[in-house]
């Protein structure tokens, strides 16, 4: 298999930390590439050139890290990362996982907009972009998270908080979340982690 990434993309870092947790990097080819210079290579097999672009065992490209992380799930060894669908492990599960796509989706609205050149910045959607990666920060901080139940929303909590400190050093999310803080502390300490943090 082959997958397409940026070492900074938390998208791309969730997939590669499931490829990780299941068993499977020996069986991945990781490719960097730069998605707005079109790589070739990733034009082909994602009409919008996205990151990560996964070539599955079949030929077949999947486009979207949720379907690419649970495809990998099913695929490789050990405990599953998505519950049984409908189960209400399943739902928390889910739940955690859209809580930190929503803080992403912010930060990245965040980052677009200040690589707008100055005069064309919109401060009203700074601010608001802003105030909704908090509140997202604020309700997985309300979540008990655990770096030992690993899991797709556990994953993916971990993922954004250390991205938002990546991209986002201005900001400081650690103040009044000392639980989500401490859970951040923890799970970056997972082998699976330490070898996709984000450079």
């Amino acid at each position: 298999m082959k997958l397409y990434i940026t070492t900074p993309s938390p998208f791309a870092r969730k997939v590669r930390i499931v490829a990780r947790e299941k068993g499977l990097s020996d069986r991945i080819e990781e490719v960097v590439v730069d998605p707005y210079a079109n790589a070739p290579e990733l034009l082909s097999t994602n009409p919008v050139v996205q990151v990560p672009t996964l070539i599955a065992e079949d030929g077949e490209p999947l486009n979207d890290s949720p379907v690419i992380c649970e495809y990998l799930d099913r695929l490789g060894g050990g405990d599953d990362l998505l519950p049984p669908s409908g189960s209400a492990e399943w739902l928390r599960v889910k739940r955690l996982e859209t809580l930190g796509n929503q803080a992403l989706e912010m930060g990245v609205k965040l980052v677009l907009e200040k690589r707008r050149p100055e005069s064309e910045r919109s401060p009203m959607w700074i601010d608001r972009w802003t105030t909704n990666m908090g509140r997202a920060l604020d309700a997985l901080e309300a979540e008990t998270l655990s770096a030992d139940n690993i899991n797709i929303g556990t994953i993916t909590a971990g993922i954004a908080v250390t991205w938002i400190g990546f991209r986002h050093p201005d900001y400081n999310w650690k103040t009044g979340r000392p639980n989500l803080v401490a859970f951040q502390q923890a799970i970056e300490a997972r082998e699976s982690f330490v070898a996709t943090f984000p450079k």
